[in-house]
């Protein structure tokens, strides 16, 4: 089972409002055939604790205007990864350093990207993520 449209379109929306505020190394992948609880990962990292907290605040900002609640909140308080679950989809801000030590991309590599707008940033650069 591939990912669903409407969260195709949510992970293109939170991955455009994460760039918008200018998150660092933003991809998508498709874990609906490993994980059953979730159509989708979205992942971004930020340098610092205020901007990753800009990032989730403008993604649930973005993903509300399309009816989309966070159904689970973590991470909030210290900004350093921070978890959005809104059921279709999990968004993970990290700070630069947390996503490089916990690698998550590398926990996945073996689910497809899911292909975002050129106006993230390009194609996806996480080690082990592949476009197929």
């Amino acid at each position: 089972m591939a990912v669903t449209d409407r969260a195709r379109r949510l992970a293109e929306t939170a991955a455009l409002a994460a760039a918008d505020k200018l998150a660092q190394d933003v991809v998508a992948i498709d874990v609906s055939e490993r994980l059953p609880l979730t159509d989708a990962f979205v992942i971004a990292s930020a340098p610092n604790e205020r901007q990753v907290q800009a990032v989730v605040d403008s993604v649930e900002e973005k993903l509300r205007d399309l009816d989309a609640k966070a159904v689970r909140r973590e991470g909030t308080q210290e900004a350093r990864w921070v978890l959005l679950d809104f059921a279709d989809i999990v968004v993970h801000v990290f700070h630069s350093e947390e996503r490089e030590f916990y690698g998550l991309e590398r926990l996945w590599k073996d689910c497809p990207a899911v292909p975002l707008p050129a106006e993230v940033s390009g194609p996806p650069s996480g080690p082990g993520v592949t476009g197929e």
